[in-house]
C-alpha cells in the first residue's frame, strides 16, 4: 500500500522516532544522519536528525527547515549568534544557512523541511516560546461545539511568500468538530492537553512535552478541556 492510499492523520513524532531506522550518509551528520517520515511526495519532508556526541559544520542548508530538540543538548553557532538548544527548544534554519554545531551527548532533533521556497537570507531564527502573545482569530463558529475560545499568537518567522511559518500560540479550552487540514502543522505542547479524532475514528491525546504532526489533507477534530499553549511550524500553501 502506498502512502497516497493511507488516511492522512496526526502522527506522534516522538513515538515514530523511537523506532525509526536512521541512515548515516556521507557528509556532516546534521544533514546526513537522518530518518525520514513517510509522507506524500511534495514540498514538505519531516523526520529525525540523530546527532552523535561531537561537533560539525554545515556549509549551507539546502532548504528552509524547522528543528526542535527532542533529547540531548545542541549548540548552534553562526557568526555572533550562538543558541543552545535544550529539550523542547526550537529554531528555523533558513535555506543557505551555514553554521557550526556541538552536541554534548548523543542528541535527537525532529525536523520539518519545506523545499522550493523563496530565495533565502541564510539566517537562523530562534523560536521564543516566552514571547508576549497577541489576540488572534478563533476557530470557525460553525465548527465549534460550545463557547468560542480566546486565542493568542506570536509569529517568530514567516517566509517571504507567507506559506511557511513558526511561532507560539495559546487558547482557552474548546471543542471543534472535524475539519479538513489544508496545511501541515507540527506542534509541540508547552502546556495543556488536546485530543484528536481522525476520519477513520483513530483517537490520540497529546500532553505537555509531546511533539506531533497533522498532515495536510487530514480530517481531525480538536478537544481541549484545559488551556493549551504550543509552539508550531506550519506550511500552508496559498
Amino acid at each position: 500500500m502506498t502512502n497516497e492510499t493511507l488516511t492522512r492523520s496526526f502522527i506522534d513524532l516522538r513515538a515514530w522516532a523511537a523506532g525509526a531506522a536512521v541512515r548515516a550518509g556521507e557528509g556532516d551528520p546534521f544533514l546526513a544522519t537522518r530518518a525520514q517520515l513517510p509522507l506524500a511526495e511534495g514540498p514538505i519532508t519531516a523526520g529525525l536528525i540523530a546527532l552523535p556526541q561531537g561537533a560539525g559544520m554545515v556549509d549551507a542548508m539546502p532548504a528552509d527547515e524547522f528543528v526542535i530538540l527532542a533529547s540531548g543538548a545542541v549548540r548552534i553557532a553562526q557568526g555572533d549568534l550562538a543558541v543552545t538548544l535544550n529539550e523542547g527548544d526550537s529554531l528555523v534554519l533558513r535555506s543557505g544557512a551555514a553554521f557550526a554545531w556541538t552536541a554534548e551527548s548523543d542528541s535527537r532533533l525532529l525536523f520539518i523541511r519545506r523545499t522550493g521556497g523563496p530565495v533565502s537570507d541564510g539566517a537562523i531564527i530562534p523560536v521564543d516560546a516566552d514571547a508576549p502573545l497577541e489576540p488572534s482569530g478563533a476557530p470557525l463558529a460553525e465548527l465549534l461545539v460550545g463557547s468560542t475560545p480566546q486565542c493568542r499568537n506570536h509569529s517568530d518567522w514567516k517566509s517571504e511568500d507567507g506559506e511557511f511559518m513558526a511561532g507560539t500560540w495559546d487558547s482557552t479550552p474548546y471543542h471543534r468538530r472535524a475539519m479538513r487540514y489544508g496545511h501541515f502543522e507540527l506542534m509541540y505542547l508547552l502546556d495543556g492537553s488536546v485530543t484528536f479524532v481522525d476520519e477513520a475514528g483513530v483517537e490520540g491525546t497529546f500532553d505537555k512535552g509531546d511533539i506531533f504532526l497533522v498532515e495536510q489533507g487530514a480530517s481531525c477534530s480538536w478537544d481541549s478541556r484545559v488551556d493549551v499553549k504550543k509552539v508550531y511550524c506550519i506550511y500552508r500553501p496559498v
